[in-house]
């Protein structure tokens, strides 16, 4: 079918793909005829040419000839509906299709496609349904390949799931068939280009300037801080707004599964993990990046998040003069975070008995921060616990921070507070010798 003949179809309501009639018609021949106009833009541009122009010189070609095609097929378009057709076009050619008007919201944080035609976004914390869609499977693979190979990673049926990331640092995750039913997932944690600062959180009511003076104090006294949360609770947020308070002069190390992590300091070396090849071969894991770290002479080791066996190589490094480092894991608790350290340790193989692990993560980790999503969509700090040592065989622990949660208002917004439980810690001594003093009214029950 020619393109005159599709757009005209779309323009007037007429039918399309699928069943012909209708909302869906008209949208699937939308897609169809913005694939026409996309396959014969690529036929008819000079790559090379375009090579060697900057991005606004490539764009305004683009429109140009995207105009001179529309003008020889004598097609009646509205001036919105020319400037949706070649903005939509252009999408496909430099972007992710679809997808680069929800990447342009900075209102929000993660991209969720359940299938080619189903899209949801989640802002400040709820999820709503677009009216985004791809033409088809297909176009959103596509879309999935040019972002996985776009960081040197693959995806097919050999290996179905993968993680990768934009170039502004989002989160990405795909996984297709055979692993997933109904065609490709694809999910986008979105991070902002500027990293959000510790004065923002307490801006959004994350946790109070006492709490950050605090933190920021125990991050110059190079406390070892393990962040705890569930999935989307803001741990990776909060680790860069604490890798801020590490002073310019220092060399930091991060080792991240899929780099996201944004730290500003000059002085920083950034390492990956890297997948099996399409053989099996070449795997690169975090734990041996984190050995490999220890050989770099860093003076902190950042950790995006651990999950597996370089918990024990953390802890040893924590504990053999790499003090300051910082790291999350997924956990609901404080004390589930220490639990899931110790399963961490014996996923390595190592036997080790119960003392000597709890011994290994009372000695290296000094405050655990608990971070959680309430139900009004808000990420709030809930608890900072100070592991104060070994009782027998297991870890001793005092809270120092909490969140009290009192309710809802009319609005179903959280009520709540955040209240010193009155307990002074035992690292106050060492923020002393670091020549920092605690106020007295943080520990002020």
């Amino acid at each position: 079918m020619a393109l005159r003949e599709r757009l005209i179809r779309d323009t007037t309501g007429g039918a399309g793909a699928g069943n012909g009639n209708g909302p869906e018609g008209g949208q699937n021949s939308f897609q169809e005829m913005k694939s026409k106009l996309h396959r014969t833009l690529i036929n008819r541009m000079d790559l090379t040419k375009l090579a060697a122009l900057s991005q606004d010189q490539v764009h305004a070609e683009v429109s140009r000839l995207a105009e001179t095609v529309l003008a020889q097929e004598g097609v009646p378009l509205s001036a919105s509906d020319r400037d949706r057709l070649i903005n939509d076009v252009q999408h496909e050619l430099f972007g992710l299709g679809p997808l680069e008007p929800l990447l342009k919201d900075p209102t929000i944080s993660d991209i969720l496609v359940n299938s080619f035609r189903t899209i949801f976004v989640e802002r400040r914390g709820k999820l709503e349904a677009t009216n985004v869609a791809f033409k088809d499977n297909e176009h959103l693979m596509r879309v999935i390949e040019r972002i996985v190979s776009s960081v040197g990673r693959r995806i097919d049926e050999s290996s179905p799931m993968v993680d990768a990331r934009l170039a502004d640092g989002s989160r990405v995750n795909a996984i297709i068939p055979p692993l997933s039913i109904d065609g490709p997932v694809l999910s986008i944690r979105r991070f902002g280009t500027v990293p959000l600062r510790m004065s923002s959180l307490v801006e959004n009511n994350a946790l109070t300037k006492d709490i950050a003076d605090m933190l920021q104090m125990c991050i110059h006294a190079r406390l070892n801080v393990l962040i705890s949360g569930g999935t989307g609770a803001g741990k990776t947020t909060l680790l860069n707004a604490l890798s801020a308070y590490i002073p310019e002069d220092e060399r930091i190390v991060t080792i991240e599964d899929s780099a996201e992590l944004q730290l500003q300091q000059p002085h920083v070396v950034r390492l990956e993990t890297r997948p099996p090849n399409i053989e099996g071969k070449g795997e690169v894991t975090q734990r041996d990046l984190v050995r490999n770290a220890l050989r770099m002479r860093p003076d902190r080791i950042v950790i995006g998040e651990v999950r597996g066996g370089e918990a024990i190589d953390m802890l040893q490094a924590m504990n053999t003069g790499h003090d300051g480092s910082l790291t999350t894991v997924h956990a609901n608790t404080p004390r589930d975070a220490l639990a899931r350290l110790e399963t961490m340790i014996q996923m390595t193989g190592m036997r080790l008995s119960d003392r000597a692990m709890r011994q290994q993560i009372a000695s290296a980790i000094n405050l655990v921060v608990q971070v959680a999503r309430h139900s009004d969509g808000g990420r709030r700090l809930t608890s900072i616990s100070e592991i104060t040592g070994m009782e027998g065989e297991t870890i001793t622990m005092q809270e120092i921070f909490m969140y009290e949660r009192t309710g809802v208002d009319t609005q179903g917004k959280v009520i709540g507070r955040f209240r010193p439980t009155g307990i002074r810690p035992r690292f106050a001594e060492r923020l002393k010798a670091s020549g920092l003093q605690l106020p007295r009214v943080f520990f002020e029950e």
